[in-house]
């Protein structure tokens, strides 16, 4: 970046008109130029007065209607009081001082039949809406001279993210400041020539101008898309170069065993008691052929719920271990780690019982590694997992610890990879004597635009096809206020219970008082593409229900009379979570009341039923992998959302849509569409301002698409991008250490 572009606005506009913008996180040059315009007003065409919110800060153009000062005569001093008008409804604009001559300027400027951008807090007096004191521009009276303001008159009018110290046509002007100096040389292009000329688009300068500062609807549009195929391009380099340097490492290859000796593989497949799907047939040879090759694999695999990722990656584990190496299974919670060794384990019988009475002649073991294992069963997954006595190592953080080692680590499989951080996942690659192959697994069902953006450089697999005998689920919206519907619930709790069934009761805390936020969750509960944000305008504003509270309340519910209820939330110890899960699983105690730290991965075959409630305050993939512990035996499953959701709201919508498909793709993609992306790079989690400014992952599918193309071809001809030093720039800003971890994670 030029020092034109990182020049300090406090130096370019002056200190007095710089802090409005810093307030609002623009600092620099760059920062101006790259906050771009939210629409578009035309001079002629006047906003809908009726749509403004109380409490709301908005820009709106409206035509004068009228203005007339006045003194007070109780208060003393003068008012302006106009209205401005949409054709068919009103607002009021109110100014005060102490004397009428003072608000003669507004007067002289506020001429019936002028259009003007108004912006300000809309307040309400005596049932009518207002501005007080709002900040307003007059549009073709605001500019230097009678020839500029008929030009001005005519032309698109930018409308920016605004604040009230900081209003959209003062940013505009700030942002003409800036822009009318700068030359070429000022601003370094990321997008190559070549690149450029093939889609017949102009410099990034032009670009610029094109979108601050257009004459025609044609202009601004031809540079809004200029700059969305930037963002993209520039991200979808950034990834080509990561595939590009996996590509060149060195890996061990685990190919799989032949010959006339049987591996643990084969044993394991001889014994399944189930015939693989189709999906988990073609998804499993793929990975059989990456860790057959002397470059590391670096494969996405995501399944829908109860889609078997489970037994495709345990076969990938089983081709390593019969190749001589190990496999490591990182988890992000004690419950879903100790949850996937006993999976494992019951799967593979006396294979994974090396070394003992009654197991196989070719087995391994599996070791569970967390941290609060007591010393003895600390010291012996450790020797298991130095001496490879045990081929498969299951385990959360521990894993990552110094005194942790490793005979051959051939295979790192990583569950809810975006749960840990790029340092987490490099430690324990790092364990390894030659660059491991790499399987991310997710039961998020992931976009595939937003797979393509924020996974960008790893292979993606997909599991759609859930495997013969798991029964269905019946989702049903239980409205919390409606007694009978909430009677009824508890009643059909206490009929799966008598049945010999289990019943889970979600919610979204564990304590009353703590805040209302779901992913409050010590152990994590952050959807990787919920990239949401919990709540909206359409949500409760209730407090949420708490897992103590419920539990307590349950114990007095009539239905439930003589029914054990547990509880399972992250500030339990590890052996009380144990516990709560055992005493859950055998029926002795057979409701659990837990947080969402059930989500992912817990398996209770007997589970039929779950409650969650404050449903409308979840984002619909979160709410997909609840539904998905539940009908994952024999028995069809029943999952009911309590919500207070105002119809036709966006929160309303996301329930009712639960209801109607089980398609978790589906579910996510509607999901992005009703609420926020947030930022694929990371600033949901860092709390910054997003990094993409006008590319939207789900929207712009065909832009990333194609800038996927275009950066790969200039990554495959230029892998450091010496000869695009524009490029190399753009991502080294663009991905600054904290996005660059979360790309990482990929």
């Amino acid at each position: 970046m030029t020092d034109r572009l990182t020049e300090p606005l406090s130096a370019v506009l002056g200190a007095r008109s710089a802090a409005p913008l810093a307030k609002m996180g623009i600092e620099t040059v760059s920062d101006l130029l790259g906050h771009y315009p939210r629409r578009y007003g035309d001079p002629g065409r006047v906003s809908d007065l009726a749509a403004l919110a109380i409490g709301e800060h908005v820009t709106v153009m409206a035509r004068v209607a009228r203005a007339t000062v006045r003194q007070m005569r109780s208060r003393g001093g003068a008012m302006l009081q106009a209205v401005v008008t949409d054709g068919t409804h009103n607002l009021s604009l109110t100014f005060f001082a102490k004397r009428a001559g003072v608000l003669r300027h507004h007067e002289d400027r506020l001429r019936p039949g002028r259009m003007g951008l108004f912006t300000g807090v809309v307040g309400d007096y005596r049932g009518e809406r207002q501005l007080t004191h709002p900040d307003y521009l007059i549009v073709g009276v605001d500019a230097d001279d009678e020839e500029s303001a008929l030009v001005e008159a005519t032309r698109p009018i930018p409308i920016y993210p605004a604040s009230a110290s900081a209003p959209s046509w003062r940013i505009q002007r700030a942002v003409r400041t800036v822009l009318d100096p700068l030359t070429e040389d000022d601003v370094p292009d990321p997008v190559p020539q070549g690149v450029r000329h093939g889609h017949g688009w102009g410099s990034r300068l032009e670009a610029l101008r094109d979108v601050h500062e257009p004459y025609d609807e044609r202009q601004w549009r031809r540079g809004r898309d200029r700059l969305r195929h930037e963002e993209a391009f520039v991200l979808q380099a950034a990834l080509a170069q990561r595939r590009a340097a996996t590509a060149a490492e060195e890996a061990t290859s685990r190919p799989p065993r032949g010959g006339e000796a049987p591996g643990l593989l084969a044993a394991f497949d001889a014994a399944l008691p189930f015939v693989l799907t189709a999906g988990q047939q073609e998804v499993g040879a793929q990975i059989a052929e990456d860790l057959a090759r002397h470059r590391p694999m670096q494969r996405l695999l995501q399944g829908e719920v109860g889609s078997g990722k489970t037994v495709v990656a345990l076969r990938a584990m089983l081709q390593v271990v019969d190749a001589g190496g190990q496999a490591a299974l990182l988890a992000p919670t004690e419950v879903l780690a100790a949850q996937h060794a006993r999976t494992l384990r019951g799967l593979l019988g006396p294979l994974a019982e090396a070394g003992m009475l009654g197991g196989a002649e070719s087995s391994t073991r599996v070791a569970l590694l967390t941290g609060s294992l007591g010393a003895a069963a600390r010291k012996e997954a450790l020797l298991d997992a130095a001496s490879g006595a045990a081929g498969i190592v299951v385990g959360t953080h521990a894993l990552l610890g110094d005194q942790v080692r490793f005979a051959d680590l051939g295979l790192v499989i990583v569950d809810e990879q975006h749960r840990f951080g790029v340092e987490q996942r490099d430690a324990l690659r790092a364990k390894a004597r030659t660059t491991p192959h790499l399987l991310v697994m997710t039961a998020t069902p992931i976009p595939r635009t937003v797979a393509m953006t924020v996974f960008g450089d790893l292979e993606t697999s997909i599991l759609s096809e859930v495997p013969a005998g798991r029964s269905p689920v019946t989702t049903v919206v239980v409205p919390a206020a409606n007694e009978t519907w909430t009677a009824r619930m508890w009643g059909r709790i206490r009929e799966e219970v008598e049945a010999g069934r289990r019943a889970y009761v979600v919610c979204a805390r564990i304590d009353p008082d703590e805040s209302a936020d779901v992913t409050a969750e010590p152990e994590g509960d952050v959807d990787l593409v919920d990239l949401l944000e919990a709540g909206d305008p359409g949500a409760s504003a209730a407090p949420l229900r708490a897992v103590v509270e419920v539990a307590a309340e349950l114990e007095h519910v009539p239905a439930l009379a003589g029914v054990g209820v547990g509880m399972l939330h992250g500030r339990m110890s590890p052996a009380e979570k144990d516990r709560a899960m055992a005493d859950f699983a055998s029926g002795a105690v057979p409701v659990l009341v837990s947080t969402t730290v059930v989500e992912v991965g817990v398996d209770v075959p007997a589970a039929t039923v779950m409650v969650v409630f404050d449903a409308d305050r979840f984002g619909l993939s979160q709410l997909h992998q609840l539904r998905g512990r539940v009908g994952r035996g024999s028995d069809p499953g029943l999952c009911l959302l309590v919500s207070t959701a105002r119809p036709g709201t966006p929160a309303a919508v996301r329930v009712e849509t639960m209801a109607e498909t089980t398609d978790g793709f589906r579910l996510a993609s509607v999901d992005l569409e009703l609420r926020s992306e947030g930022d694929v790079l990371g600033a949901a989690q860092s709390g910054r301002g997003s990094s993409l400014k006008l590319l939207r992952v789900v929207k712009d599918a065909p832009v990333i698409e194609q800038a996927r193309r275009d950066a790969s071809a200039v990554v495959e001809e230029d892998p450091t991008l010496a000869r695009h030093p524009g490029l190399a720039a753009a991502i080294a800003q663009q991905l600054d250490p904290q996005r660059e971890e979360f790309l990482d994670r990929a």
